[in-house]
């Protein structure tokens, strides 16, 4: 909604400074606000894409009916000089846009097309401007209706007299056990996650659904692991390689799954696939107060250890066998090809 307004309220002639206000002026401080908060840099990486993808539109439809007119000239025969006179004046036209657009060659036709359409000429941006906010909308009504398309997916995953095992609480994960259990009868082992205890509120909200629940604790999941069916979990962020940044436990939940040969599905909305590859994965992780591990009061022993308490954990991708999003299921190694149809290469550092 943000975007949407600063797109609406930006007044612009050239396709650079808009994307220049959305990245650098509105983007940035959004991401640098909350660093860990992948999504957010997720969808504006989006918008820059979206922007561009509709300036490149309007751009091959000038260039096609540009191409046609070129045609019907040529098939005049009595006004040859005077269609050369023309085609040295709009190449001249040509290089002046460029050259205030930044090119200054006039050798780059792509260039010229967008410095006419909008660049050197507010016609262009007028055209654009109103089909961008369209397409916003659109992108907006897609994040609003995440969860409606990914539990419509539930009866596809979740059948009858299954042991589903699942760790934390999402909301995600939360509809789309009891959209199933609508129809099918199956009951959820929710691991407690220490030290949040984050299980506990998942377990009480499954229950009172009416879903046969089960609140087990962290040290037992690899000893219960072989009854199991599957694993179903959300995740915080999913990153290029296709790993995970999720509640911490999910690791350990995943490696169990792995070592016995159960299948790991995550539910998320395609807005949290990030373009970030994890070289550091500490990076992308928060430590919280260790307080709930170890109280403060034991100040003698307290002060000769050093305490760490993560809140996520990295799962790496081939402990995740598939992806539900609202766009359908995806394996792993397909996330390549949805970052490369949601995300610009020029954005991925904002």
């Amino acid at each position: 909604m943000l975007l949407r307004q600063v797109v609406s309220a930006t007044r612009w002639n050239q396709v650079e400074t808009l994307i220049k206000v959305v990245k650098e002026d509105v983007g940035r401080r959004l991401v640098m606000a909350q660093p860990r908060e992948l999504a957010v840099g997720n969808i504006v990486r989006r918008v820059l894409r979206l922007i561009r993808e509709v300036y490149n539109s309007e751009v091959a439809t000038f260039d096609d009916n540009s191409a046609e007119d070129d045609d019907k000239d040529s098939n005049t025969d009595d006004d040859e000089k005077e269609d050369e006179e023309i085609k040295s004046k709009s190449s001249q036209k040509i290089r002046t846009f460029s050259f205030y657009g930044g090119s200054g060659t006039g050798t780059n036709t792509h260039s010229s097309m967008i410095n006419l359409l909008g660049d050197g000429s507010p016609m262009g941006a007028k055209r654009a401007s109103p089909l961008i906010i369209s397409e916003l909308q659109e992108m907006i009504n897609e994040l609003e209706n995440t969860y409606v398309n990914i539990i419509d997916q539930a009866m596809e995953h979740i059948h009858s007299n299954e042991i589903i095992m699942t760790v934390g609480k999402s909301r995600t994960v939360e509809m789309f056990l009891k959209t199933a259990a609508k129809k099918r009868k199956f009951s959820v082992l929710v691991a407690e996650t220490f030290p949040t205890y984050l299980g506990h509120e998942m377990a009480l909200s499954l229950s009172e659904a009416g879903i046969d629940t089960t609140v087990i604790s962290d040290s037992a999941i690899f000893a219960v692991m072989s009854r199991v069916n599957k694993v179903i979990m959300g995740t915080h962020a999913v990153l290029a390689n296709g790993g995970l940044i999720s509640v911490s436990g999910a690791q350990m939940v995943a490696t169990a799954a792995k070592h016995h040969s159960k299948p790991v599905v995550v539910c998320t909305g395609l807005y949290k696939l990030s373009p970030l590859y994890p070289y550091d994965e500490d990076s992308f992780n928060d430590l919280v107060a260790p307080d709930p591990v170890f109280s403060f009061n034991e100040g003698d022993l307290i002060d000769k250890v050093t305490l760490l308490n993560p809140y996520y954990d990295y799962v790496s991708p081939e402990l995740v066998s598939l992806f539900i999003t609202n766009t359908g299921g995806h394996p792993p190694s397909y996330l390549y090809r949805l970052i490369n149809e949601n995300y610009d290469p020029d954005d991925t550092d904002i």
